[in-house]
């Protein structure tokens, strides 16, 4: 049997609340005046893939609304990002399987594809700052970031010297920064000596930090067509049950002459985007990776959640976590949400 509750609505019970913490949220003006944290278009990094060739577009089907571009499009694309206030672009070249090879020789070629887009893209828009990925994951017929000898392990020491020489490559040609993303013990030291001794002062190194073993970069291996052919590559790879490991790895960088920090991915590792802010001086940027970016348009286009409210809350939440900038494939459409006045 169910028993209703007698209210004596003549006993007046005194309601007794000591904080009013809506009020400030009570309009949106209010709620403005105290919003801790905000995305700005001059703080995210769209990455790009190039292809081979004039007049190319190859969508990427795991990455809805990102497209492989051939360099005459990857200028108009630039133009159109810089005009929605995006200041910066990571390139990544895509390379044709008939020019990869074991040792990644394509990759320290004079003029390879990668050169040509620093180039180009400096020549048409010399105020944008151009970010390139040094890794010889796009370059190899194996797919791993580094050299491998005859039973599969990576050589950390021999691939130093081919970094460096493709940080050459692309300072030449005019990038801005040298992105790192493969993991290789004393890169960072070695690429800042290189880059020094051949007058690149003035190239800044964003380390690949703390990039962790992640199952999250499945869509962007697609693109680059870069998955590896055998083992996997936890040996350089941080585990994603370590944390202190990140840390470590943040701070060597650091004393090893980086200029930025990274994180990635961002979303599943918001704890270390924290954690090495709070013990780094350096700026510290978070890579918003393929996987997560696929989550939420591949929801968005069945109609299950909506994309722009899930991508900007994504954002913010790697800002909030205490990121400076943010690497993300969904720049170009945060980039028009904010053009349009959106805020929380």
């Amino acid at each position: 049997m169910l028993i209703q509750p007698s209210l004596n609505l003549e006993k007046k019970i005194p309601i007794l609340v000591d904080k009013r913490l809506r009020r400030n949220r009570r309009t949106p003006a209010i709620r403005a005046l105290v919003q801790e944290n905000y995305l700005q278009a001059q703080q995210l990094v769209a990455p790009l893939f190039i292809l081979e060739g004039r007049n190319r577009e190859e969508p990427i089907a795991s990455m809805p609304g990102i497209s492989r571009l051939s360099i005459d499009l990857l200028i108009q694309k630039v133009i159109k990002l810089y005009e929605l206030g995006i200041r910066a672009v990571d390139l990544f070249p895509v390379i044709s399987a008939d020019a990869k090879d074991t040792f990644g020789s394509e990759a320290i070629r004079e003029g390879n594809l990668l050169q040509q887009a620093v180039y180009e893209i400096k020549n048409v828009l010399p105020e944008l700052c151009v970010m390139v990925d040094v890794a010889l994951d796009p370059y190899t017929d194996h797919g791993h970031d580094g050299l491998v000898d005859d039973k599969g392990a990576i050589l950390n020491d021999a691939t130093l010297e081919v970094l460096a020489r493709m940080s050459i490559l692309a300072a030449d040609a005019g990038a801005d920064i040298i992105a790192p993303s493969d993991m290789m013990d004393g890169r960072v030291a070695h690429i800042r000596k290189v880059l020094d001794a051949h007058g690149h002062i003035e190239v800044s190194i964003l380390a690949y930090a703390a990039k962790y073993a992640s199952a999250f970069y499945g869509p962007f291996r697609d693109a680059l067509q870069s998955a590896p052919k055998f083992g996997d590559k936890k040996t350089y790879q941080l585990n994603p049950a370590n944390s202190r490991e990140g840390i470590r790895e943040s701070l060597c960088d650091e004393e090893e002459g980086a200029d930025f920090l990274l994180v990635k991915p961002a979303l599943a590792y918001l704890d270390l985007i924290y954690r090495i802010k709070e013990v780094s001086h350096l700026p510290i940027a978070a890579y918003h990776v393929s996987g997560e970016y696929a989550m939420i348009m591949a929801a968005a286009e069945r109609g299950w959640i909506d994309g722009d409210r899930i991508l900007a809350e994504s954002l913010i939440s790697i800002k909030r976590a205490g990121a400076d900038f943010i690497l993300t494939y969904g720049a170009e459409r945060m980039a028009e949400l904010l053009k349009s006045g959106w805020n929380f």
